[in-house]
């Protein structure tokens, strides 16, 4: 058993798998999991882990790869409209095309982009790709992201869900030392009611709350 609550929705956790160095536990409000704090890498090892990924803005199988939030984009707003990515890493193919679309997009990154001038205004839409799944606090991260949208804005979170019907040892997501949360789809559903969205869509990877 564990005392620990789920940094999400303060539910009540138990251990769920542990290797090695590792644990993760479950909630048992929102059926997310997530590591043991304990586990964490220092903001050190994190920007080392990160400088690792090949994350090249150019690279069309990236593109391909963050396409449904991009199109999602292009379908649901306008080039005059503002945009966020949140969590643009080093580099980001969202930003490159949307701008190529002349949309108004600026990037913010902890350790690679941290403006804080980007955090300081409000948008249309923003887009969270690859990212959550890192929230070491995503509580206080969808905080924020919801006061950062416009009234009528939408959060596009792209993220690999947690199944619990899937076979948890061999799932790939987990291996990453900097994926300390894994979201099931019920924690979507909270998410969107506790911090007052109208609506939630879910297409494959990617999740749509709109105000």
């Amino acid at each position: 058993m564990s005392n620990l609550l789920c940094p999400l929705c303060s539910g009540s956790s138990t251990s769920y798998y542990l290797k090695g160095q590792r644990e993760f536990l479950q909630c048992s409000v929102c059926l997310s999991v997530f590591t043991n704090p304990k586990y964490f890498l220092s903001p050190e090892e994190e920007q080392a882990h990160y400088r690792q990924h090949n994350n090249d803005p150019e690279d069309v199988r990236y593109q391909n790869f963050v396409r449904p939030v991009v199109d999602a984009v292009l379908a649901d707003f306008k080039p005059q409209h503002s945009g966020l990515d949140f969590g643009s890493g080093t580099g980001s193919p969202i930003l490159k095309l949307l701008r190529d679309n002349s949309y108004d997009i600026r990037e913010y990154d902890l350790y690679f982009h941290n403006d804080a001038s980007a955090l300081q205004q409000t948008y249309d839409y923003i887009a969270c790709s690859e990212t959550a799944e890192h929230f070491k606090e995503p509580y206080k991260e969808f905080e924020q992201l919801r006061n950062l949208l416009k009234p009528g804005g939408k959060l596009y979170v792209m993220t690999d869900r947690f199944d619990e019907n899937r076979d948890f040892g061999s799932w790939y997501y987990k291996t990453d030392p900097t994926h300390v949360f894994l979201y099931h789809v019920k924690a979507f559903e909270w998410i969107r009611q506790e911090f007052g969205f109208k609506s939630l869509e879910i297409n494959n990877r990617v999740a749509i709350l709109a105000l």
